[in-house]
Protein backbone atom coordinates (compact mmCIF):
# COMPACT_ATOMS: atom_id res chain seq x y z
CA UNK A 1 0.00 0.00 0.00
CA UNK A 2 0.99 3.53 -0.81
CA UNK A 3 1.80 5.46 2.08
CA UNK A 4 0.09 8.80 2.83
CA UNK A 5 1.06 11.82 0.52
CA UNK A 6 2.99 14.30 2.01
CA UNK A 7 0.62 17.11 0.47
CA UNK A 8 -3.49 17.24 -0.35
CA UNK A 9 -4.87 19.42 -2.14
CA UNK A 10 -8.68 18.58 -2.38
CA UNK A 11 -11.29 21.08 -4.29
CA UNK A 12 -8.96 24.01 -3.50
CA UNK A 13 -10.12 27.27 -5.40
CA UNK A 14 -8.36 30.56 -4.97
CA UNK A 15 -10.67 34.01 -5.84
CA UNK A 16 -9.24 37.26 -5.53
CA UNK A 17 -11.31 40.45 -5.17
CA UNK A 18 -14.89 40.60 -4.94
CA UNK A 19 -18.43 41.22 -6.79
CA UNK A 20 -18.17 41.92 -10.40
CA UNK A 21 -14.15 42.24 -10.67
CA UNK A 22 -13.76 39.06 -8.53
CA UNK A 23 -10.71 36.64 -10.99
CA UNK A 24 -11.01 32.88 -9.87
CA UNK A 25 -7.56 32.30 -9.95
CA UNK A 26 -8.25 27.97 -9.06
CA UNK A 27 -11.21 26.59 -10.09
CA UNK A 28 -10.99 23.28 -7.88
CA UNK A 29 -7.59 21.74 -7.57
CA UNK A 30 -6.85 18.05 -6.84
CA UNK A 31 -3.22 16.89 -6.40
CA UNK A 32 -1.47 14.40 -4.34
CA UNK A 33 2.08 14.83 -3.40
CA UNK A 34 3.99 11.87 -2.18
CA UNK A 35 7.06 12.15 0.11
CA UNK A 36 10.33 12.46 -1.67
CA UNK A 37 8.97 13.12 -5.08
CA UNK A 38 10.43 15.54 -7.96
CA UNK A 39 7.43 17.46 -9.16
CA UNK A 40 7.84 20.09 -12.09
CA UNK A 41 4.28 22.03 -12.24
CA UNK A 42 4.03 23.30 -15.30
CA UNK A 43 1.83 25.67 -17.86
CA UNK A 44 1.17 28.89 -19.21
CA UNK A 45 1.08 32.33 -17.36
CA UNK A 46 -2.40 32.90 -15.57
CA UNK A 47 -2.42 28.60 -15.78
CA UNK A 48 -2.67 28.90 -11.31
CA UNK A 49 1.03 27.12 -10.67
CA UNK A 50 2.17 30.29 -8.92
CA UNK A 51 -1.54 30.16 -7.08
CA UNK A 52 -1.02 27.24 -5.99
CA UNK A 53 3.20 27.20 -5.04
CA UNK A 54 2.20 30.31 -2.91
CA UNK A 55 -0.65 28.24 -0.90
CA UNK A 56 1.93 24.69 -1.04
CA UNK A 57 4.17 27.37 0.49
CA UNK A 58 1.50 28.85 3.22
CA UNK A 59 2.13 32.21 2.23
CA UNK A 60 -1.33 32.18 0.68
CA UNK A 61 -4.34 30.50 1.52
CA UNK A 62 -7.43 28.43 -0.30
CA UNK A 63 -10.84 30.45 -0.73
CA UNK A 64 -11.83 26.86 0.06
CA UNK A 65 -10.96 23.35 0.08
CA UNK A 66 -8.78 21.12 1.95
CA UNK A 67 -4.84 21.63 1.92
CA UNK A 68 -3.35 18.92 3.98
CA UNK A 69 0.26 18.85 5.12
CA UNK A 70 1.74 15.53 6.99
CA UNK A 71 -1.88 15.06 7.47
CA UNK A 72 -2.97 18.18 9.19
CA UNK A 73 -5.40 20.74 7.16
CA UNK A 74 -3.19 24.03 7.27
CA UNK A 75 -6.68 25.95 5.92
CA UNK A 76 -7.34 26.07 9.35
CA UNK A 77 -4.16 27.40 10.76
CA UNK A 78 -3.64 31.16 11.35
CA UNK A 79 -0.90 33.22 10.16
CA UNK A 80 1.46 32.47 12.65
CA UNK A 81 1.15 28.69 12.83
CA UNK A 82 1.40 28.74 8.84
CA UNK A 83 4.73 30.61 9.60
CA UNK A 84 5.64 28.16 12.02
CA UNK A 85 5.02 25.12 9.63
CA UNK A 86 6.77 27.15 6.94
CA UNK A 87 10.60 27.72 8.84
CA UNK A 88 10.17 23.90 10.29
CA UNK A 89 9.02 22.10 6.93
CA UNK A 90 9.98 24.44 3.69
CA UNK A 91 12.70 25.29 1.71
CA UNK A 92 12.63 27.83 -1.37
CA UNK A 93 14.45 28.83 -4.10
CA UNK A 94 14.01 31.54 -6.15
CA UNK A 95 14.96 32.35 -10.45
CA UNK A 96 16.47 35.93 -7.76
CA UNK A 97 19.40 34.15 -5.76
CA UNK A 98 18.07 37.03 -3.10
CA UNK A 99 21.20 36.98 -1.54
CA UNK A 100 22.48 39.23 0.61
CA UNK A 101 25.35 41.50 -0.91
CA UNK A 102 27.04 42.83 1.55
CA UNK A 103 27.31 39.81 4.08
CA UNK A 104 29.53 36.44 3.11
CA UNK A 105 28.16 33.02 1.78
CA UNK A 106 28.39 31.37 5.14
CA UNK A 107 26.36 34.13 6.68
CA UNK A 108 23.48 34.26 3.85
CA UNK A 109 22.99 30.48 4.17
CA UNK A 110 22.64 31.17 8.32
CA UNK A 111 19.69 33.60 8.01
CA UNK A 112 17.13 31.01 8.69
CA UNK A 113 19.17 29.96 11.72
CA UNK A 114 19.63 33.54 13.07
CA UNK A 115 15.54 33.97 12.75
CA UNK A 116 15.00 30.56 14.78
CA UNK A 117 17.33 31.99 17.59
CA UNK A 118 19.81 29.08 16.93
CA UNK A 119 23.47 30.21 18.43
CA UNK A 120 26.46 30.91 16.46
CA UNK A 121 28.19 28.00 17.02
CA UNK A 122 25.56 25.55 15.47
CA UNK A 123 24.35 28.38 13.11
CA UNK A 124 28.27 27.85 11.66
CA UNK A 125 28.36 24.35 11.88
CA UNK A 126 24.70 24.41 9.86
CA UNK A 127 25.58 26.81 7.24
CA UNK A 128 29.00 25.25 6.50
CA UNK A 129 27.39 21.73 6.11
CA UNK A 130 24.64 23.11 3.65
CA UNK A 131 27.30 24.81 2.01
CA UNK A 132 29.50 21.42 1.68
CA UNK A 133 26.48 19.94 0.19
CA UNK A 134 26.09 21.84 -2.89
CA UNK A 135 30.18 21.85 -3.30
CA UNK A 136 30.82 25.44 -1.76
CA UNK A 137 32.53 24.85 1.28
CA UNK A 138 35.87 26.30 0.35
CA UNK A 139 33.64 29.44 -0.54
CA UNK A 140 31.67 30.02 2.56
CA UNK A 141 33.94 33.65 3.15
CA UNK A 142 32.99 35.05 -0.77
CA UNK A 143 29.90 37.76 -0.92
CA UNK A 144 27.66 36.96 -4.11
CA UNK A 145 29.97 39.61 -6.30
CA UNK A 146 32.72 37.14 -6.30
CA UNK A 147 30.12 34.26 -7.16
CA UNK A 148 29.25 32.81 -10.67
CA UNK A 149 25.30 33.08 -11.12
CA UNK A 150 25.53 29.41 -10.63
CA UNK A 151 27.47 29.47 -7.31
CA UNK A 152 25.14 32.43 -6.27
CA UNK A 153 21.79 29.53 -6.98
CA UNK A 154 23.85 26.65 -4.62
CA UNK A 155 24.74 29.66 -1.83
CA UNK A 156 20.48 30.07 -2.20
CA UNK A 157 19.56 26.02 -2.09
CA UNK A 158 21.94 25.77 0.93
CA UNK A 159 20.15 28.55 2.33
CA UNK A 160 17.45 26.45 2.09
CA UNK A 161 18.83 23.20 2.92
CA UNK A 162 20.25 24.51 6.17
CA UNK A 163 17.00 24.17 8.16
CA UNK A 164 16.33 20.59 6.86
CA UNK A 165 13.01 21.24 5.21
CA UNK A 166 10.95 17.97 4.21
CA UNK A 167 10.09 20.05 0.65
CA UNK A 168 11.96 22.05 -1.06
CA UNK A 169 9.79 24.49 -3.35
CA UNK A 170 11.63 26.03 -6.06
CA UNK A 171 10.36 28.85 -8.34
CA UNK A 172 12.32 29.26 -11.82
CA UNK A 173 15.50 28.18 -10.20
CA UNK A 174 17.84 28.11 -13.69
CA UNK A 175 15.76 30.97 -14.99
CA UNK A 176 18.75 33.60 -14.61
CA UNK A 177 21.38 30.90 -15.40
CA UNK A 178 22.85 29.66 -18.95
CA UNK A 179 22.26 26.66 -19.83
CA UNK A 180 25.49 25.23 -18.64
CA UNK A 181 24.76 26.32 -15.17
CA UNK A 182 21.46 25.36 -15.38
CA UNK A 183 22.29 21.46 -16.06
CA UNK A 184 24.77 21.78 -13.04
CA UNK A 185 21.64 23.17 -10.91
CA UNK A 186 19.25 20.66 -11.63
CA UNK A 187 21.80 17.90 -11.59
CA UNK A 188 21.63 19.22 -7.95
CA UNK A 189 18.40 19.38 -7.19
CA UNK A 190 18.22 15.42 -8.26
CA UNK A 191 21.32 14.46 -6.17
CA UNK A 192 19.38 16.42 -2.99
CA UNK A 193 16.31 14.50 -3.97
CA UNK A 194 17.60 11.17 -4.42
CA UNK A 195 20.23 11.31 -1.83
CA UNK A 196 19.09 12.96 0.86
CA UNK A 197 14.98 12.50 0.18
CA UNK A 198 13.83 16.28 0.34
CA UNK A 199 10.87 16.60 -1.97
CA UNK A 200 11.41 19.04 -4.64
CA UNK A 201 8.56 20.72 -6.05
CA UNK A 202 9.50 22.82 -9.02
CA UNK A 203 8.12 25.52 -11.48
CA UNK A 204 9.71 25.68 -14.58
CA UNK A 205 8.30 26.40 -18.54
CA UNK A 206 11.71 24.67 -19.63
CA UNK A 207 10.72 20.97 -20.80
CA UNK A 208 14.66 20.07 -20.66
CA UNK A 209 13.96 21.14 -16.87
CA UNK A 210 11.57 19.50 -16.19
CA UNK A 211 12.89 16.39 -17.86
CA UNK A 212 14.88 15.54 -14.27
CA UNK A 213 11.32 15.31 -12.44
CA UNK A 214 9.62 12.34 -12.02
CA UNK A 215 6.07 13.72 -11.83
CA UNK A 216 5.09 16.71 -14.36
CA UNK A 217 1.95 18.18 -13.28
CA UNK A 218 0.11 20.53 -16.03
CA UNK A 219 -1.60 23.56 -15.70
CA UNK A 220 -4.24 25.30 -17.51
CA UNK A 221 -6.59 28.14 -17.01
CA UNK A 222 -7.07 27.31 -13.26
CA UNK A 223 -6.91 23.37 -13.28
CA UNK A 224 -4.78 20.20 -13.24
CA UNK A 225 -5.27 19.38 -16.48
CA UNK A 226 -2.86 16.42 -16.46
CA UNK A 227 -0.13 14.42 -14.14
CA UNK A 228 1.53 12.33 -15.71
CA UNK A 229 5.15 10.36 -14.89
CA UNK A 230 8.31 12.43 -16.42
CA UNK A 231 11.36 10.88 -18.01
CA UNK A 232 13.21 10.42 -14.85
CA UNK A 233 10.88 8.06 -13.14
Amino acid sequence: MAADPIISLRGVTKVYGSGPTAFQALKGIDLDIQQGDFVAVMGPSGSGKSTTMNILGCLDVPSDGEFLFKGRHVETLDRDQRALLRRRYLGFVFQGFNLLSRTTALENVELPLLYRGEDRKARHEAGMAALDKVGLKDWWDHTPAELSGGQQQRVAIARALVTQPAVLLADEPTGNLDSERSLEIMELLRGLNRDVGITVIMVTHEPDMAAYARTLVHFKDGHVERIEEGVSA
